[in-house]
């Protein structure tokens, strides 16, 4: 998913962003509408996005009224954006066969939007007509899914499917199999119109909505140029900006492969400028923009899904996931930081940084978002009428910026994009109910969640590993809702029945879901970065996986002591908890460079690597251990560094 698209200055050698997009972002493989043809498709987008406002704002309708009344837009809107097939396309041309489905699909869902109340009073009596109708209506919502999102997703609902229809289900028949399916995912609430496709569009809509007004503020460029100024003029600086820019970016934005291309189009040139391998520069950015998923407030949407999944205020997921997304972050850094070293890199000159003075007359360009942060975490209005204020806040803003202005025309395209940017997170949305649909009625997430507790036996740290290994898997090529739908409906509750509290295990299988955007085979925005940076893809994902390290130590720390996500715990335990664990991802991220202040023998690389480790166990003893472990490594590294430099 992406609120907005940074608008970023051209790199140092040519680079078609667009191409990068199309290739690595299913979401950018749209029609192309021009003309009269582009204003009414626009119209029909902008159309969406007041309709999202006034329901979510003001009306107060049937909840089944309300949901396929969404998906029947999301249906026509998704056919008349997206193709059949990536490539490059006729100018406002859509085939028959694509109307033909449209028209098909979004009947199928008005047909139920129509007959609301008749359908939830007639119980499980479906004629044979209304079960043609459901298979017309998912196979609508899957195909809009393959089309924006990808094949991943698409791939794993059929075989749930396919499953239930051969070895699932009880009934004897396949006309009665083929009836409970559709009745469950379609008529009922535990499929296309469960909690994911509930709560985006009651939720997630109006922050997408508010992304692209405030990307028309221009504060992609501010963000940029802000970390520019803090952090471009150390050592390394491009690669620090690149993470300090992603993080930032990170608490508006939801796409890591979006925000690895807006961002890494400036910095990917500039960190091979100053000495970074390609294959290093393009990691750092995808790594760090990766991140932006984890980053609060919006956590790529998931923060609303969790809170709905959880049953806790929104704000109070948000807080809690503060402290893992900052380690996260400071992870990354201290590896480029070491890189930088190691190589002998500069910063930016002073000439090539932005003059402070006059961004720093741009301060008020992080109003809404400031408003927002305060307005959700006061509680004392809606989330949706939070996100209202912020959007009528991006227009005032905007006022004071003569470049970014939101006009009339612009209020117009932001709204267009705001409903096109709905599309593929509306549609992953549905097909990861059908799938956590598929597992409940099937009973299969109790034989996943058995099998695994049997493997585990007592032993919660095997159980955590058995874990994040279905979460990177299931989590391949599948965006950050819709991945932690299946994450939360597959691999938390194994987690819960081991005794790791409910929102730590929601927290573990969310992280590891995301990092599968970094891990091969199927490393987006690894890949995307790659392709910026002219690298080797699959050395670049490789690298990124071990630039993210911090995303596989931090969920360990939260799931073996929740005091990071402040669960039963002190003040005193969380500053102890968050010194240990970054002094034990400073040794980890030690070993895995070689380097600390000169380059480190294997011996010392396997000390600092298990001293760090040892630090992810929350017992004291093994605490003290690990520090002194990482603390004799520091001082022998520095008594190197004394003799290397009285030699010279």
């Amino acid at each position: 998913m992406r609120f907005f698209k940074k608008k970023a200055a051209v790199p140092e050698q040519p680079m078609d962003l667009e191409a990068v997009m199309q290739k690595f972002d299913r979401e950018s493989n749209t029609r192309v509408w021009e003309g009269k043809a582009k204003i009414a498709v626009n119209c029909v987008l902008a159309a969406f996005s007041l309709f999202c406002l006034y329901v979510t704002l003001f009306a107060s309708w049937l909840e089944e009224l309300r949901l396929t009344t969404f998906v029947a837009f999301i249906v026509l809107i998704g056919y008349l954006m997206y193709p059949a097939k990536k490539g490059k396309q006729k100018v406002n041309y859509m085939p028959w066969y694509d109307v033909l489905l449209m028209v098909l699909g979004t009947g199928a869902f008005l047909y139920y939007s129509v007959n609301a109340l008749d359908i939830i009073q007639q119980g499980a009596n479906f004629t044979w007509y209304q079960i043609l109708i459901g298979i017309i209506g998912i196979v609508s919502i899957v195909e809009v899914c393959r089309r924006s999102v990808g094949l991943p997703i698409v791939i794993v609902a059929l075989c749930f499917i396919g499953y239930a229809l051969i070895w699932g289900l009880s009934n004897p028949t396949f006309w009665g199999k083929l009836n409970y399916i559709v009745h469950y995912l379609f008529y009922g609430k535990e499929g296309i119109l469960s909690t994911p496709i509930n709560v985006c569009s009651k939720f997630i809509v109006v922050f997408i909505i508010f992304g692209a007004f405030l990307e028309r503020t221009g504060i992609a460029d501010f963000f940029i140029n802000f970390s520019n100024t803090i952090v471009g003029g150390f050592s390394g600086g491009p690669a620090k900006v690149a993470v300090v820019a992603s993080a930032l970016e990170g608490m508006v934005s939801g796409s890591s492969v979006a925000n690895t291309v807006g961002s890494g189009s400036v910095t990917i040139p500039l960190m091979k400028k100053t000495g970074y391998s390609p294959e290093f520069a393009a990691a750092a950015e995808a790594s760090a923009s990766t991140g932006g998923q984890i980053m609060p407030p919006i956590m790529g949407a998931a923060a609303f899904l969790m809170a709905d999944y959880v049953g806790v205020p929104y704000s109070n997921i948000v807080v809690r996931a503060i402290l893992p997304a900052v380690l996260y972050f400071a992870g990354i850094f201290i590896t480029v930081h070491l890189e930088a070293k190691k190589k002998g890199l500069r910063g930016l000159t002073r000439e090539e940084l932005p003059k402070f003075l006059p961004l720093l007359k741009k301060i008020y360009m992080i109003i809404p978002l400031v408003l927002l942060i305060y307005l959700v975490g006061t509680s004392k209005n809606s989330i949706q009428y939070a996100a209202a204020i912020a959007i009528i806040s991006t227009i005032v803003v905007s006022m004071f910026n003569k470049g970014n202005r939101i006009t009339p025309k612009r209020v117009f395209e932001a709204l267009a994009a705001g409903g096109q940017g709905m599309i593929t997170v509306a549609a992953a949305c549905g097909v990861a109910g059908i799938i956590a649909g598929t597992i409940t009625m099937t009973g299969l997430a109790n034989i996943m969640i058995n099998g695994i507790v049997a493997l585990a036996g007592n032993q919660v740290i095997i159980a955590l590993v058995l874990t994040m290994l279905c979460c990177i898997v299931l989590g391949m090529g599948v965006p950050t809702t819709a991945n932690y739908c299946i994450m939360a409906a597959t691999c938390a509750p194994i987690l819960t029945r081991m005794g790791v509290p409910m929102i730590a295990a929601h927290f573990f299988v969310f992280y590891f879901g995301i990092v599968a955007d970094l891990t091969p085979p199927v490393a987006l925005a690894a890949y995307a970065g790659a392709a910026i940076g002219q690298a080797n893809p699959m050395k670049t994902a490789i690298t990124a996986t071990k630039l993210a390290i911090g995303a596989f130590i931090v969920p360990y720390i939260f799931a073996l002591n929740p005091a990071m996500l402040f669960i039963d715990t002190t003040p005193l335990a969380v500053i102890q908890i968050s010194i240990t664990s970054l002094i034990g991802m400073f040794g980890i991220s030690a070993a895995l460079e070689g380097y600390l202040f000169s380059n480190m023998p294997w011996y010392q690389r396997i000390a600092a690597a298990v001293g760090g480790l040892l630090l992810i166990d929350p017992n004291p003893t093994t605490d003290i251990v690990g520090i002194v472990i990482v603390a004799a490594i520091v001082v022998l590294q520095f008594i190197t560094r004394k003799k290397v430099n009285s030699l010279a």
